[in-house]
């Protein structure tokens, strides 16, 4: 039960949530250890994998918004790499059927940019743009100049984003780690810089010449950064995310795991150095997670046989205030900013009265096996971080609370 001398520290609240309303959830939980929590506004993630229709083994609806929950997420939107990819209106509906049935919180889908995220025929952007937050191919980089300069023209007029995994297909040549030292040193196929940043830099092209609204995923390379930081000078309509592991991993953290493989790769200390600068000087607009949860299976494979992608929406905030608020390169406030805010403001996204409270003094191990998610692949595995999240509220309903 909350203590009488109970302290609450509130950061960044958004409209209509205020300490009393948070009170009587909060005396429903036991915080014998607790003199003070954190009340913020709820996380929104505009990146990630919750693998329904299509993959239900790997993560469903259900599990996947229930781990956002728990990690403090109450708006989160969910990538088009599904079976069947949502191309289409009848496609989309199988996925908002499920959200309907099984979300706990705000789950927002995007729609693919072309038929079967195949680079080869433009989807039905006009049918899905109703139900879906933007258009992305997530997973694939749009390989054909015209063709995304035609989603580009046909989004700007439905006043939609589009939303794009940057990768020159042609320079990837099986690669599967950065093409950097531990690549070298252990005989790996690596993945070369310019195939992000290239396409960065054409999509760029294309923004300027069209004017539409345009979004960066899973910025990895200092090349990357300053691209986008001399877009957003020339005044174009750019935002971007890079994610908790770019910004506080390498390449030599690098271990023989597939927990460690994800795409785009940990890149050198230098990548992760511009990152930070981005993060810090505003270049680089919002964290979002690129939760991609595989089986156990899956993943057991090292890094040159393993799926690509990781889990983290359940580690991203504690992740960030150990490593970039409590160690001064940024303040908590600019973190919920990067979390919730800025992602909310760019999607057009609604904060409600959405909140989640947090023990910002609690430290812990991260252990996999407490995730709620079905997928346990974490580079985060072992690592002493603090802030436990004690509640979180969506649409006035207490969707997590610690005991559950």
């Amino acid at each position: 039960m909350m203590g009488a001398g109970m302290k609450v520290k509130a950061v960044g609240f958004c409209d209509g949530v205020t300490v009393p309303s948070v009170a009587p959830l909060m005396n429903e939980l036991s915080l014998d250890d607790v003199s003070e929590y954190a009340v913020f506004p709820g996380f929104c993630d505009v990146h990630v994998h919750f693998r329904e229709p299509g993959f239900s083994y790997k993560e469903t609806i259900e599990s996947g918004s229930k781990a956002s929950a728990r990690g403090g997420y109450t708006a989160v939107c969910t990538m088009p790499n599904l079976n069947p990819v949502p191309d289409s209106v009848e496609h989309l509906a199988e996925q908002l059927r499920l959200i309907e049935e099984q979300a706990v919180i705000h789950v927002y889908p995007y729609g693919a940019i072309t038929v079967g995220e195949k680079g080869e025929v433009l989807a039905d952007l006009e049918g899905m743009a109703p139900s879906c937050i933007a258009f992305s191919d997530d997973g694939r980089g749009v390989q054909s100049d015209d063709m995304m300069r035609d989603a580009m023209r046909r989004a700007k007029a439905l006043g939609k984003m589009i939303v794009a995994h940057c990768e020159v297909n042609d320079l990837l040549k099986g690669g599967y780690i950065h093409d950097g030292q531990y690549a070298g040193a252990h005989n790996h196929k690596g993945i070369c810089s310019a195939s992000e940043y290239e396409q960065i830099a054409r999509d760029l092209r294309l923004v300027e010449e069209i004017g539409c609204a345009y979004h960066v995923c899973h910025i990895s390379t200092k090349e990357s950064v300053e691209l986008i930081r001399q877009a957003k000078a020339k005044g174009l309509n750019v935002t971007c995310e890079t994610g908790p592991h770019y910004l506080t991993m390498d390449d030599s953290f690098l271990q023989e795991d597939g927990r460690f493989k994800m795409n785009p790769p940990l890149r050198d200390a230098s990548d992760r150095e511009a990152l930070v600068a981005g993060i810090v000087d505003g270049t680089i607009d919002m964290i979002a997670t690129d939760h991609a949860p595989h089986s156990a299976e899956e993943k057991s494979k090292g890094l040159a046989g393993s799926a690509f992608g990781v889990v983290g929406i359940e580690t991203a905030f504690p992740v960030m205030y150990t490593h970039m608020v409590e160690t001064g390169i940024i303040t908590l406030e600019k973190l919920i900013d990067l979390l919730s805010t800025n992602p909310r403001k760019r999607f057009k996204l609604p904060a409600g009265g959405d909140y989640t409270v947090w023990n910002l003094s609690k430290e812990f191990t991260v252990d996999p096996d407490e995730f709620l998610s079905k997928g346990k692949a974490t580079p985060f595995a072992g690592w002493k971080l603090k802030g436990e999240c004690l509640l979180t509220v969506c649409d006035g309903k207490a969707v997590y609370k610690l005991e559950d």
